[in-house]
């Protein structure tokens, strides 16, 4: 018989706060135009992206989770020192090691917690999100502080007419604590690695350090291919998430899909049936794709503008890289 003693948890976890962080500079499409032949017509037609925003020398990875976080310790009302791990999602912290979540940790005040980074492209939030629940309920963490952080201007070929209009960049976080009613949902997550290929990195790093290649490694995608997966395929993943949650489409008050592209989003809301009264998030078209902070960028927007309210119940799932999915249902803060 084992001697250990179980765990000291909660009986649930439930997300307490949100915060974002949008970096000063606006680019309009008309500044895309400048290197790619197309039109801010058929940019808004394919993607449903007006502007989005690039973060300058100063708006690093670390300054603007750091941003994020603040706002969502503040709007959780719980203090640096309370966090017992902090989990970052992204693909565009250039250094190996140490991971960012250590730095940003210390900036923020939060003591020593467990401090790690994920790479998990655009379900990288969703991933975060789960370990977050688990960490609570198992009882290693009594508050945990998940970030998804993006400088994808810095990974955008500018002349790839397919892609250089969909990134941007920003922060987004969520502090994740103890609940006595579920307020997080199972999570229905995966990967199709045998379809790795359509969303991937030009080259690696090390092809470009050794002169093989002389751009800078890019993202680039294969749009077809990646609209019929994460329309078809996603539409699956989430309304697994609703039954695994035990709701129905008419239980929803908040769809919150990561913000890839606008005809994604309206095509998965017409293939789930979604109801009128669902409000979508639709932050693609003046944000971008920002892959890891997409989803609780758009979550801290619709709740600051009164699109989405406290207690809501919302539809969460991230898609992309790898190919990689995470969906759940989640009680807003």
């Amino acid at each position: 018989m084992s001697k250990i003693k179980p765990a000291k948890g909660a009986p649930y976890a439930r997300i307490l706060g949100v915060g974002g962080y949008r970096p000063d500079r606006v680019v309009p499409n008309d500044v895309i135009l400048e290197t790619i032949d197309s039109s801010d017509e058929w940019i808004r037609s394919r993607s449903g992206i007006e502007s989005r925003h690039w973060a300058g020398p100063d708006e690093t990875v670390t300054a603007m989770s750091v941003e994020a976080g603040g706002k969502a310790l503040a709007d959780a009302g719980i203090a640096p020192e309370q966090i017992g791990a902090v989990v970052v999602s992204t693909v565009s912290h250039f250094k190996q090691t140490p991971a960012g979540a250590t730095e940003i940790a210390d900036k923020l005040g939060c003591g020593k917690p467990a401090a790690f980074d994920i790479s998990a492209g655009c379900a990288g939030f969703g991933y975060g999100l789960t370990l977050a629940k688990g960490m609570v309920v198992e009882g290693s963490a009594e508050y945990v502080l998940v970030l998804g952080v993006e400088r994808l201007s810095d990974l955008t070929d500018l002349e790839d007419r397919a892609t250089a209009f969909l990134f941007g960049d920003g922060a987004g976080a969520v502090v994740v604590g103890p609940s006595q009613e579920v307020a997080i949902g199972p999570t229905v997550w995966g990967s199709e690695g045998d379809k790795a290929e359509v969303i991937k990195q030009t080259v690696p790093w090390t092809d470009y350090r050794s002169g093989e290649v002389a751009r800078f490694p890019a993202i680039t995608q294969e749009g077809q291919a990646v609209f019929r997966w994460a329309v078809f395929e996603m539409a699956k993943v989430a309304q697994q998430a609703l039954d695994a949650a035990g709701i129905t489409p008419e239980d929803l008050d908040v769809f919150i899909p990561h913000q890839a592209n606008m005809r994604i989003i309206d095509s998965m809301v017409k293939t789930l049936k979604l109801p009128e009264h669902v409000q979508v998030a639709r932050d693609v078209a003046t944000t971008g794709n920002t892959s890891a902070a997409s989803i609780p960028l758009a979550m801290e927007r619709m709740l600051a503008t009164g699109q989405a309210k406290s207690g809501d119940t919302a539809l969460l799932i991230g898609f992309g890289a790898g190919l990689v999915f995470a969906a759940t249902v989640v009680t807003l803060p």
